[in-house]
């Protein structure tokens, strides 16, 4: 069965073709860092991060990009309220995201282009919209000519007329209205405001938009046409539509072939807001505390189209399911010398279930159907914990050892698929004597030596030098070595 997607530009699901055969462009619009990320992100990060993972698992050769917007009003607003700069407030708030990424077990893209590291970018696709009578200038801002491309509202559907007649006088009480030739129109460049951060530029003084750096990223790091554009249905209008008009005016190319979107989260069937009181960042959900693995299991329990609610009956049950498949993927590092088993045998493809794996390939070709490969999971899960009871009741398991290995291979390479590892966790750590995780595999630094390079770090961050504080993370992370900050003091473990 091939892998098929569900595209939201032509609203039916589509066999997936890459552009260049075995090779995957993926583009995720992240996150602005001003707060801490919430229930929000989590589910978007944790579904990209899976889908990155099964492209891989398929055979492909994912190069994924995600960025972080490091420029915005709201950004700015919270450096105000502290006394501090934009700077600052967008370094502190990309390292809670790593840090909450972390303990996810989310991957690491391949690239995070900021916002401020794109300027040059975003100028030349300015320019080059302006060239071709897209863009206008007015009063140091520029603007996006909406009327000028006749597919705007493509991909999500909305009509400009529609939208006029129901935006009554909405649209010209907005401060910059009299600086636009159409009320439908948008800022790419906005002119500098007094203390607020700006760059050169042939229009003078100012900033970018917010919708043309996500263009002038994916152009920049994977080429004029990707393979997938993904993000939340909130952004589907108006940011993704902005970002096809802006884009595909210079090139006159697909900007994406496919557009996958992922659903909302609800808490307690309610709209998540400061506001309404439920408001629920990453780390206040895993400080209460409920394990990160019970969190990507409740969002992978749910069709990743659709909103999911989020409720402590909700997460409790995710947690019973952890538990379950905690519980076989257990069994093999914790009974592995009595049953004479390689819990990390050389060749892994030769010692699986070829047919339970071809059911979860066919469950998950079908758009993603992550629900569906769970399932079979649990089913591994399941018959697994059986013969674990009888193991220790009885001294002996219903199932061949020979089968019984296979099912605990297959089970361990098929969670790991969707981030699901008690090995990452750190459960093993604190399960099972030390001699069985020196097997799995150890980081080649000391304590001593990793210690060393965490004060180092704490120095470099004191120093405000955030550059070297980024190095020092990222090749400890490179070396298996995660660091978790915190009011507290810096914190860390071997993954």
């Amino acid at each position: 069965m091939a892998l098929t997607l569900y595209n939201t530009l032509t609203r039916r699901k589509e066999v997936f073709e890459p552009v260049e055969p075995g090779k995957v462009g993926m583009y995720y619009c992240g996150v602005t860092v001003y707060d801490y990320c919430h229930l929000g992100h989590a589910r978007a990060c944790i579904v990209w991060d899976v889908t990155r993972r099964y492209l891989q698992f398929r055979g492909y050769d994912v190069r994924y990009v995600q960025n972080f917007t490091d420029i915005d009003d709201k950004i700015l607003n919270r450096a105000r309220l502290e006394g501090s700069t934009m700077e600052e407030v967008a370094e502190r708030y990309i390292q809670a995201y790593f840090e909450d990424m972390a303990r996810l077990n989310i991957q690491e893209a391949d690239e995070y282009p900021r916002a401020t590291h794109t300027i040059d970018g975003i100028k030349r696709l300015i320019h080059e919209l302006e060239q071709k009578d897209f863009a206008y200038p007015s009063a140091g801002d520029v603007y996006y000519a909406v009327r000028e491309f006749p597919e705007y509202g493509k991909l999500s559907g909305r009509r400009l007329e529609d939208m006029q007649a129901g935006a009554s006088n909405r649209v010209e009480v907005e401060p910059e209205a009299s600086k636009k030739k159409d009320p439908f129109d948008f800022a790419l460049w906005k002119a500098a405001k007094p203390g607020e951060p700006a760059w050169e530029s042939p229009w003078g003084d100012g900033r970018p938009g917010w919708h043309i750096e996500c263009s002038a990223m994916v152009r920049d790091r994977l080429g004029d046409t990707i393979d997938i554009h993904a993000g939340g249905a909130d952004l589907i209008f108006p940011h993704h539509e902005n970002e096809i008009a802006q884009s595909e005016a210079v090139t006159g190319k697909p900007l994406s072939r496919y557009w996958l979107h992922n659903g909302m989260v609800t808490v307690n069937g309610e709209k998540m807001s400061k506001s309404l009181g439920n408001f629920i960042t990453i780390r206040e959900l895993l400080d209460r505390p409920v394990d990160p693995m019970a969190v990507r299991l409740f969002v992978l329990t749910a069709q990743y189209r659709k909103p999911i609610d989020f409720t402590d009956e909700a997460i409790q049950a995710a947690t019973n399911g952890w538990n379950t498949l905690k519980e076989g993927l257990l069994f093999g590092y914790q009974y592995r010398s009595q049953l004479g088993w390689d819990t990390n045998p050389s060749d892994k493809d030769a010692n699986l279930d070829n047919e339970t794996v071809e059911r979860f390939k066919t469950a998950v070709d079908d758009d993603l159907n992550f629900p569906g490969g769970l399932a079979i999971l649990f089913e591994l899960a399941k018959s697994i914990n059986r013969d674990r009871n009888l193991l220790v009741h009885q001294g002996k398991t219903e199932t061949a050892l020979p089968v019984l290995e296979r099912q605990w291979h297959t089970l361990v390479s098929l969670a790991n698929i969707l981030g699901l590892d008690v090995v990452i966790r750190g459960i093993i750590n604190t399960t099972l004597p030390a001699p069985t995780v020196s097997a799995i595999g150890r980081a080649g630094l000391s304590d001593a030596e990793i210690e060393a390079m965490v004060q180092q770090r704490q120095e470099a961050r004191k120093a405000k030098n955030f550059a070297e504080s980024d190095r020092i993370r990222n090749e400890l992370q490179a070396k298996g070595i995660t660091l978790i900050d915190s009011p507290e003091g810096t914190r860390w473990h071997r993954n």
